[in-house]
């Protein structure tokens, strides 16, 4: 008997291949995924409280967490789950149990970020790669999608700048290997996520390239001066203009068109801080939306309530 927790995309939980009911509430689902992600340690009561309930009274707020903590209870208990247990509630202290039983998407995504962590894609082994593919897999949308608290924004921004060092990672392995069309895959999905990743299109060209489509790699240059104009304002690197000369010119050989620039530092330049902020901006706009929605729909109640 297992349970499945999975938070990249939709929240869901599952025993056994079948969906758990009774964990609809927004809240209780809340306190489950902040446990999961921060499986590693214990976690104050009243810290969890003022995270989730911050906007009520300190009474009230640990009051809240008991009852979602009942709540919780009561649904593995409705589904006959007779493992261990999955919290380890204490007086003070509140903690995931995580065991053997339990499968956790963002935890054999986080295995496989550590196991190749410092590794170039190039010199990434087989078993590391395969990794790195299961884990890119269970990425199927942004972490708790839909969801705006700051904490889930923090920690989506962190999975989703995982997720592309590790599709980086992915494309360089694929290009060693001379799979450039898997390799062309990988930056895709990177662009549908960062459009103006410049580094991608530089990688697209040298791979179009390499697989004997100069055409194409002249028109990803093409593609990769529009998206950094609209996205950031700014042309692209000497570097991308050298390579397309080369490319245009016919003159790019082999060992250049598959040998790529190492990967990027933990610092990240200004145009990288520029599009994280880009995307954070949008993330923020759609919550803005959300709530001038909700507005409208309240005042729209006391329109209609309101005496005539």
């Amino acid at each position: 008997m297992s349970l499945q927790f999975q938070l990249f995309g939709k929240f869901g939980v599952q025993k056994d291949s079948h969906s758990l009911p009774g964990l609809d509430a927004s809240k209780e689902q809340e306190l489950l995924s902040y446990l999961l992600i921060h499986r590693d340690r214990s976690h104050p009561r009243e810290a969890l409280a003022s995270l989730l309930w911050g906007h009520t009274s300190t009474e009230r707020s640990k009051k809240y967490l008991r009852q979602a903590l009942w709540h919780l209870h009561a649904a593995f208990d409705a589904s006959q789950y007779t493992g261990p247990p999955v919290l380890l509630v204490e007086h003070d202290w509140i903690q995931l149990n995580l065991h053997p039983d339990i499968w956790l998407d963002v935890a054999v995504f986080e295995r496989a970020l550590n196991a190749t962590q410092g590794v170039p894609g190039r010199h990434l082994k087989p078993s590391g790669a395969a990794m790195l593919k299961e884990a890119v897999s269970l990425y199927t949308g942004d972490l708790l999608d839909g969801w705006y608290q700051d904490w889930c924004l923090f920690e989506r921004e962190r999975f989703q700048n995982s997720y592309l060092l590790m599709l980086d990672k992915l494309m360089s392995y694929a290009a060693e290997q001379g799979d450039y069309e898997v390799g062309q895959s990988y930056a895709a999905r990177i662009l549908h996520i960062d459009r103006a990743s410049e580094r991608t299109y530089r990688r697209l060209m040298q791979m179009q390239y390499a697989a004997g489509d100069r055409t194409a790699a002249l028109r990803q240059y093409q593609r990769c001066v529009t998206a950094l104009k609209e996205e950031l304002g700014v042309e692209p690197e000497r570097r991308t203009q050298a390579l397309y000369e080369q490319i245009r010119a016919d003159k790019l050989d082999h060992s250049q068109a598959v040998t790529f620039e190492p990967a990027p530092t933990a610092d990240p330049s200004l145009p990288q801080v520029l599009g994280r902020l880009k995307r954070l901006q949008r993330v923020v706009a759609a919550v803005q939306r959300r709530i001038q929605k909700d507005i409208s729909a309240v005042e729209e109640g006391v329109r209609v309530q309101a005496p005539k």
